[in-house]
């Protein structure tokens, strides 16, 4: 089978608990730029579970131009083995040119299994998806394939950037960190084409049975959802010095997040940890304190509207990303931050 027969944008909307996952909508603003690079008319969204058509809407809302619908009883909790069937039995009618799946704990599952299925390759946690050629730079002797898929992520620990392509198999498959590429704004009524395909479903040795799901119930919040971040790193110096960054955070209407560092010496639980190995963050204000910048954590929070370091090492790399910076003492300068902002809130309510 040719590769011209593959078409179109895909992307996997995950869902749990009949609920769509922010990743499904981000994949979708990132799905209709790539979309338009190559001059197709249409993205589509792969809904699986058990009763999600209610969710078609809301996919709609945020791009897709059509769903396809696989709903089934066998796949109302995720498992590896109904999960990979039904989203490579999609691939394999529907052949996209693209299929892009959130690296989320289920996509990272998902993903690499479909791939095999559909004997094509995929490129995990990917940071950057664009249209080009490839090779990037042509090679005498080598044919330079044009409109490909380049799937940019960090490799060797975040130490440098690879950026691979996919010329010779379809589809061209991602999965793609949460939290990097943006939604867009929702539109008002949209509606999606829909196509419910169901390739059937027979039990075997690989599906697995779920005898009971526990929930784990935690008070932390997401950091991703954050609009204002008050990030720490091993300059704070200590886990009770985290009070300051709290107490500047609760001033703010912020959340308290940090780096892998501090994580590392256990003041801080791996749910607030933000770069390659934690969560990619984009708030409209992004404090990093006692941050020195390690390509690592700058890579989970470079895309923030607005970045203030406060560092005592005015060479600090932080200051090569932030928009304003402070050099000094964190200990000094964040009371006093916080007590000028608790100061100007009391002015307006007074």
């Amino acid at each position: 089978m040719g590769l011209e027969e593959y078409k179109g944008v895909f992307i996997y909307a995950q869902q749990v608990d009949n609920k769509l996952s922010n990743i499904a909508f981000e994949l979708l603003g990132k799905a209709k730029d790539l979309a338009a690079d190559l001059d197709e008319k249409k993205v589509t969204a792969v809904l699986i579970g058990s009763n999600v058509g209610s969710l078609v809407d809301e996919l709609a809302a945020y791009g897709a131009d059509r769903v396809i619908v696989v709903d089934d009883p066998e796949l109302k909790d995720y498992r590896t083995e109904p999960y990979t069937h039904a989203l490579a039995s999609v691939i394999n009618e529907y052949k996209p040119e693209i299929m892009l799946v959130g690296a989320t704990a289920i996509g990272r599952d998902l993903g690499p299994r479909t791939s095999a299925r559909v004997k094509t390759g995929l490129t995990a946690d990917c940071t950057l998806l664009e249209i080009g050629d490839f090779p990037l730079t042509p090679i005498p002797g080598q044919e330079q394939k044009h409109k490909q898929l380049l799937m940019t992520r960090p490799a060797f620990g975040g130490n440098t950037i690879a950026t691979i392509a996919c010329p010779d198999n379809r589809p061209q498959m991602a999965t793609v960190r949460p939290g990097v590429m943006q939604k867009i704004a929702p539109i008002a009524g949209a509606k999606a084409e829909v196509i419910n395909y169901n390739p059937g479903f027979t039990p075997n040795n690989c599906y697995v049975e779920i005898l009971d799901i526990v929930k784990e119930v935690s008070n932390i919040a997401d950091i991703a959802d954050a609009k204002i971040l008050v990030s720490g790193g091993r300059g704070v110096g200590s886990k009770e010095n985290f009070k300051l960054l709290e107490d500047l955070a609760e001033a703010l209407g912020g959340t308290v997040s940090c780096s892998r560092a501090v994580v590392d010496s256990g003041w801080m639980p791996k749910e607030m940890q933000v770069g390659q190995t934690g969560k990619t963050v984009r708030p409209k204000v992004y404090f990093a304190i006692g941050i020195s910048g390690a390509i690592q954590h700058v890579a989970g929070m470079e895309e923030s509207d607005f970045i203030i370091a406060i560092n005592k090492d005015e060479n600090a790399p932080i200051f090569d990303v932030a928009d304003y910076g402070i050099v000094g003492d964190l200990n000094k300068i964040v009371p006093l931050l916080t007590d000028k902002i608790k100061a100007e809130k009391a002015k307006k309510t007074a």
